[in-house]
């Protein structure tokens, strides 16, 4: 068993394990933001929507863990994280001073 590792090329392993790291804290912040936004913009009563963004926020996390592993390259799937990442914070932030009184 050990020969086998032995043959996997290091660029390989890290390529894996970044993937792994942007599946597991990309998608998390990802489904964070998302569920964020959801929680502003969704037509129903505060509670509602916070528990209803919440749940969705799953999806988003399964969705991006998917695209994580799907992706071509590791730097691909980086990538698309941080602009989704980026556009939901910019989302986010404008929601949140249109809603303060």
């Amino acid at each position: 068993m050990a020969s086998k590792l032995n043959g996997v090329p290091v660029s390989y392993r890290l390529a894996v394990a970044s993937r792994i790291v942007a599946a597991a804290l990309g998608g998390y912040a990802l489904a964070a933001l998302a569920s964020i936004c959801l929680a502003w913009t969704l037509p129903l009563t505060r509670p509602e929507a916070v528990v209803s963004s919440m749940m969705l926020a799953f999806v988003v996390y399964l969705i991006v863990v998917l695209w994580c592993f799907a992706c071509r390259s590791a730097w691909r799937a980086w990538a698309g994280i941080a602009l989704p990442g980026l556009l939901l914070a910019v989302a986010d932030s404008a929601l949140y001073w249109m809603n303060t009184p």
